[in-house]
C-alpha cells in the first residue's frame, strides 16, 4: 500500500522570486502521471504549486550543476552565490583565468570540483563541447556529449537537461533526494538504489522529468526545505 506522510508547510520567509511558467507537455505529462501513478500525481495537491524552476543554458547553467555535486541545495547556492560574483567566471575564458585562492577560497569550490569547472571551460572553448548542439540531440546523445568532458557525469548532464532545457523524459537516478522522496511517498523502509530507482522510474515515461520536478517538491516540503530560490533545486 503507498504511504504518503503528510507534507510540512514550507517554513515562513519571504516569498521566492518569480518562477517562469511551465512548458505545454507539463500540463499533459501531469494529467499522465496523475492515472498512472496517483500519489506521485496528487504532489502538488498536498505540497502545494509545482513551482517551474529552471537555469540558464549554456556554460552557466552547466557550472551551477558542477557547484551542486554531492552536496545539499543550501551549500551549494552559498557558493554558487560566491562563484559568480567573481569578475569573468561565468565566461569559459574569464573562469580560466581565475586561480585556486579565488576558486577555492572566495567561491569555496573543493579543489575537484575547480578541476572539473576548468575542464568545463577548457572543452567550451577549444570546441570539444558544442553546447548549442544540444538542442538538436537526444536524449543520450546529449548526455554521452556532456559525459565526455572530465567532471561531468550523468546526474550532472541529466540535470542541467532537465533544468537548462526544459526536456521532459530526463531522470537523474543517482539522486539522493530523489531515493528518499520515493522511500517516502511510498513507505518504503529505505532509499531505492540508483538502478531501483531507475527501474521505478520506467512507469512515469515519457514524463520522467516531469515525475523528478515533483519528487523534489515533495522532498523540499516533507524536510521543510522547500527552496527559496529558482535555481535552488534537488
Amino acid at each position: 500500500m503507498t504511504c504518503i506522510p503528510p507534507c510540512r508547510g514550507p517554513r515562513r520567509r519571504p516569498p521566492p522570486r518569480a518562477m517562469t511558467s511551465p512548458p505545454g507537455w507539463a500540463e499533459r505529462g501531469l494529467a499522465a502521471l496523475l492515472l498512472s501513478d496517483p500519489a506521485l500525481g496528487s504532489v502538488p495537491e498536498r505540497c502545494g504549486p509545482l513551482p517551474w524552476r529552471r537555469r540558464p543554458p549554456g556554460f552557466p547553467g552547466l557550472l551551477r550543476t558542477i557547484c551542486g555535486q554531492q552536496i545539499s541545495n543550501q551549500a551549494a547556492a552559498a557558493i554558487w552565490a560566491r562563484l559568480r560574483a567573481l569578475p569573468g567566471a561565468l565566461e569559459p575564458a574569464g573562469l580560466l583565468a581565475l586561480d585556486d585562492a579565488a576558486l577555492c577560497g572566495v567561491a569555496g569550490l573543493s579543489r575537484p570540483k575547480a578541476a572539473h569547472a576548468r575542464s568545463l571551460a577548457a572543452a567550451v572553448l577549444e570546441g570539444r563541447l558544442r553546447l548549442d548542439f544540444l538542442p538538436g540531440m537526444g536524449d543520450e546523445e546529449a548526455i554521452a556529449h556532456l559525459c565526455a568532458v572530465r567532471g561531468l557525469g550523468r546526474w550532472t548532464a541529466g540535470v542541467h537537461l532537465l533544468f537548462a532545457e526544459d526536456r521532459p523524459d530526463i531522470f537523474p537516478a543517482g539522486d539522493l533526494a530523489l531515493a528518499a522522496a520515493l522511500a517516502g511517498l511510498r513507505g518504503l523502509p529505505a532509499r531505492p538504489t540508483p538502478a531501483a530507482l531507475a527501474a521505478a522510474a520506467e512507469e512515469w515515461r515519457p514524463f520522467r522529468s516531469l515525475a523528478a520536478r515533483l519528487l523534489w517538491h515533495y522532498w523540499r516540503h516533507a524536510t521543510g526545505r522547500p527552496g527559496a530560490e529558482p535555481e535552488d533545486d534537488g
